[in-house]
């Protein structure tokens, strides 16, 4: 009983100096806060409760990685590495799918600005909330049937997908539309971010769900690719090739089409940020299983992993 209940000296003291040095250099490069000690907090005891627990903290740490990839983008911004690019993609988009009114050219977002209604606003709202939400609880959901390989394919390639897109962030850092709209063409580090057309949603609901959520936002020069229209991309796929329930693909499909035109009709992203998320979805998919999983060395270290949270 014991022996299930505790992990061995073998698993449990990487898991306590990794944390240790997680916290630590948190604390000296960014700086501690709340949600940092939940997390580790949540992970410890998950880890340590009993081996059901700890299967399933393990089985997270994909999802964790990711947090904390993109929490210590904050350790070096990407405008550090490159040029902010604001009025070369806003141009981009007005020539490729500019729409033409009244002898003006308008690019998607100002004409969505200018053009928009309550139901567009409550669905906006409703699919942009589904983003990240809907891809986790697919992937627990994946684990908890039991699908365990299926799962940890899906988790995989949902971080893989990010660290593609975090990298395209400080290979291209892009501000979004809502920046051009606003601000003009030149960059303004420590701009805050902005609820653009979501704010719309918050006053129709008299809540705060975006201002809370875009209040945080570390870095606005991060709109290229646009993540937003990835992550559903990846779960259809996986829900497709774990031949799940035509309802749910069906279901996953209308967010992934309502996430990716409400990226547009909020002033969030260019068309071009979501083709290019889009994209980036699909290679993600495509390195993982023809490439990745092709190697046998990560073939061999994704059976162990598979059998280990099995």
């Amino acid at each position: 009983m014991r022996k299930d209940i505790f992990p061995s000296v073998k698993e449990a003291l990487p898991v306590v100096v990794l944390t240790a040095l997680f916290l630590l250099l948190t604390a000296v490069c960014i700086g501690l806060r709340t949600e940092h000690l939940l997390m580790t907090g949540l992970f410890l005891i998950l880890f340590f409760a009993g081996k059901t627990t700890r299967k399933l903290a393990v089985a997270l740490l994909p999802f964790i990685i990711f947090g904390i990839s993109y929490d210590w983008m904050r350790v070096y911004p990407n405008y550090e590495v490159n040029p902010i690019d604001v009025q070369g993609l806003y141009e981009a988009e007005k020539s490729l799918f500019g729409i033409s009114i009244d002898g003006t050219r308008l690019i998607p977002c100002e004409y969505f600005a200018q053009n928009h209604c309550t139901v567009g606003d409550f669905f906006a709202g409703i699919f942009y909330l589904c983003w990240v939400p809907v891809p986790i609880a697919f992937g627990l959901w994946l684990y908890l049937k039991g699908e365990r390989k299926v799962y940890l394919r899906f988790a995989m390639v949902f971080l893989l997908v990010n660290l593609i897109g975090f990298a395209g962030y400080y290979i291209h850092p892009a501000a979004p539309p809502w920046y051009a709209m606003n601000y003009g063409f030149e960059p303004v580090l420590n701009t805050p971010g902005n609820v653009a057309g979501l704010g719309r949603f918050d006053e129709l609901l008299g809540c705060s769900v975006f201002h809370s959520i875009y209040g945080r936002n570390a870095n606005v020069f991060a709109a290229v690719p646009s993540l937003h229209a990835a992550y559903m991309v990846v779960a259809v796929a996986y829900a497709i090739m774990g031949r799940c329930k035509k309802w749910l693909i069906a279901l996953f499909s209308v967010i992934m089409a309502g996430i990716w035109w409400t990226a547009v009709y909020s002033g969030h992203h260019y068309l071009i940020d979501v083709m290019l998320g889009i994209s980036c979805a699909l290679l993600g998919v495509l390195v993982f299983e023809q490439g990745l999983m092709k190697w046998g060395a990560f073939k061999r270290f994704f059976e162990r992993y598979s059998r280990y949270i099995g």
